[in-house]
């Protein structure tokens, strides 16, 4: 058996955490040590992203952090940019090997000793993304009381700003089955709440080479809703041309889907939207969100917003500002469009410089913060269940209503992992909720 000590850095998406997760489980049943990344482990492992800003850079700040722990280790890079970019990923200093995202599940197995290369340089080991077929399970586990279970990944569609098909690869998904099995074996442990992700997450059913869909995943909401052992589920970010009313109505009645969904929206301007490719307009997402309202009226709704996108006019922003401030939302996750190598997008005339993209981010975060104590605001009062994590800083810990309203409350050993039915009580400076145990005032801030 190997007792080697490895460390793990992930970079962006709930997804890219489930696949740390899993491949961290696959050294340790080879008997590798997991340890902290500010440990000295013998081997450092780099979970990249494409979607944020900056990757490279990134990279080589989290690579030159690893080899101060430990200058003689083993680093590896694996995640979407090392599909995307593997040879100038390798040629950064102290990279020893750079799996793509055929490979990077065969990790253990593919470097085996962990030998450095002769040359210097780091060893690619990345097939072209049309290789990457094979749907691989994964969850995060050991970290918090609720997991992020990957459910699919890879997409088909072609939005002009992304470079997620590039890097992932076609739409896939295992059974829902299969789902369910692991669902009855994450029910077996101290897991209480399980977040469903994907790239796509709504494309969750295509099967085979030639891509039929078999399964739902309005299907598999209807059979993990009937899994005895996990109180929480709740759907990660779904396009809303995907998210039907039959899944939107089953969760308003559902016994244990949470009512919070996050749902892209990207524009509000039908203009941009049309440029972007997306594959619905601002009707349709309105109408999305007034039948969550309408069945779910506490419900918690998250939006993303690219700001700055190519041809996108002061006018084209101000749609966007008026239709997301007239929307009865609860959060936006707020991007400035940013130039992605090998998409449509950057070739579209109208460029919006950068510091004009920043004053719209700035406008919308602001709206955001409002939407988000606005929604807090109108639960003051209410009794409700919070599920407690593992989380303490500063001395206090955090937990989340059904509805993802964010509770602080006082660090106590106790309350870890354990749901704890509370009244909601007041929205302290840093935008949490407080609430008093019922009768009793010692959750405050």
């Amino acid at each position: 058996m190997d007792t080697r000590k490895v460390a793990f850095y992930t970079l962006g998406c709930k997804l890219n955490f489930s696949e740390t997760s899993a491949i961290g489980r696959q050294f340790e049943e080879r008997g590798f040590r997991k340890v902290a990344f500010e440990e000295a482990a013998d081997i450092y492992v780099i979970n990249t992203c494409s979607v944020t800003d900056h990757a490279d850079r990134k990279c080589r700040k989290v690579v030159k952090e690893a080899l101060k722990h430990n200058p003689d280790a083993f680093v590896t890079i694996v995640g979407c940019y090392a599909q995307l970019k593997p040879q100038e990923i390798a040629e950064i200093p102290g990279v020893h090997a750079v799996l793509g995202a055929a490979e990077k599940f065969q990790l253990v197995d593919i470097l085996a000793g962990f030998e450095k290369p002769a040359s210097g340089k780091g060893q690619v080991y990345a097939s072209p993304i049309s290789e990457a077929t094979e749907f691989h399970a994964a969850h995060s586990f050991g970290d918090r009381t609720r997991t992020f279970l990957k459910v699919q990944d890879g997409c088909d569609y072609s939005c002009s700003f992304c470079t997620i098909p590039l890097a992932r690869g076609k739409s896939r998904s295992g059974s829902v089955q299969s789902v369910v099995e692991r669902v009855q074996k994450l029910a077996e442990t101290e897991v209480q709440e399980i977040v469903l992700t994907g790239v796509n997450l709504g494309d969750f059913g295509l099967q085979g080479p030639e891509r039929e869909r078999h399964e739902s995943f309005f299907d598999l909401v209807r059979a993990l809703d009937e899994v005895d052992g996990i109180n929480r589920f709740r759907i990660s970010s779904c396009e809303p041309n995907l998210l039907t009313d039959e899944i939107i109505r089953f969760v308003a009645d559902s016994k244990r889907f949470m009512p919070h969904f996050h749902i892209p929206l990207q524009s509000g301007s039908d203009k941009i939207l049309g440029l972007m490719r997306r594959r619905y307009r601002r009707a349709l997402y309105a109408s999305r969100i007034a039948l969550i309202k309408e069945v779910m009226p506490h419900a918690c709704i998250g939006v993303d917003v690219i700001v700055g996108f190519p041809g996108e006019t002061e006018e084209d922003f101000l749609d966007t500002y008026h239709f997301l401030n007239e929307l009865d939302v609860s959060y936006l996750h707020v991007f400035p469009y940013s130039e992605r190598a090998n998409t449509l997008a950057p070739s579209l005339p109208g460029r919006v410089h950068d510091g004009e993209r920043h004053r719209r981010t700035t406008m919308l975060r602001s709206l955001s913060e409002k939407k988000k104590r606005f929604f807090y605001e109108q639960h003051l009062g209410a009794e409700t269940e919070v599920l407690f994590e593992d989380d303490v800083t500063n001395g206090q810990m955090e937990g989340f209503t059904p509805n993802y309203i964010r509770v602080t409350a006082k660090y106590d050993p106790l309350l870890v992992g354990e749901r704890k039915r509370l009244r909601l009580t007041a929205v302290n400076a840093q935008g949490q909720m407080e609430a008093e145990e019922l009768g009793v005032e010692v959750f405050q801030h």
